[in-house]
């Protein structure tokens, strides 16, 4: 537009220019908003224990197979030999797919809660031995954060886990835990143990020593 000096350009025009500038604001603060709330990972895939990161708090669980039957209080556990079913669903730290499935190895999963006083427990006692021995080489290793309760404390799950420098690639489960039901848990921490098949060895629960983790490393190698 050609405009005399000492002219004012037409009224009419202004509420365009404001439009813009407040689209070119918002975007913005979008993009400041997605930098600050994603977390970051290492060269192998791993969360990056640096990065004290809100991440992911619930995310979508997409579940193929059969709900395992609920763990019993007391006999023999109806889930063993069967298959587990396969969970495809977000990575926890910076929300990239992460699937949990059969495809030939070994795994141990392990379900845990952010306020759960056992599970905080827990997650340094398996950081710890990681620390020391390495990623196991001959078994997969996954967590699920499930059962998210802001208001019970130690949230968001994420920034718990970097904390701790959790080195293993953690699920988002669904607000209703849905993850969690279909392994057919009740207790945090709980861990499945699958064969090579993906079929399940064992579901115990509770604190476990370094011993006791390693005998789960080595049922699920037999």
């Amino acid at each position: 537009m050609n405009y005399q000096p000492g002219n004012r350009p037409s009224r009419r025009r202004a509420p365009w220019i404001i439009g813009a500038v407040l689209t070119a604001m918002a975007i913005t603060f979008a993009s400041v908003m997605i930098i600050s709330s994603g977390g970051s990972l290492s060269n192998d895939g791993e969360p990056d224990a640096a990065e004290d990161a809100m991440g992911v708090v619930n995310g979508a669980v997409a579940i193929s197979g059969t709900a395992l039957p609920t763990v019993p209080q007391a006999g023999a556990d109806p889930a063993l030999g069967r298959a587990f079913p396969s969970l495809q669903g977000t990575n926890l730290f910076n929300g990239s797919p992460l699937t949990i499935g059969a495809d030939g190895r070994p795994k141990i999963v392990i379900f845990v809660a952010h306020w759960c006083p056992h599970c905080q427990a827990e997650v340094p006692v398996i950081t710890q031995w990681m620390a020391e021995h390495g990623k196991p080489h001959d078994v997969d290793l996954y967590a699920v954060s499930t059962a998210v309760a802001p208001e019970r404390g130690n949230f968001p799950p994420a920034s718990w886990l970097q904390r701790e420098k959790w080195p293993i690639p953690t699920m988002a489960d669904t607000t209703d835990g849905n993850a969690f039901k279909a392994a057919g848990l009740t207790g945090f921490p709980s861990f499945v143990v699958l064969d090579a098949a993906g079929n399940v060895l064992s579901r115990p629960s509770g604190e476990l020593s370094t011993r006791q983790f390693e005998l789960l490393l080595a049922q699920a190698r037999s």
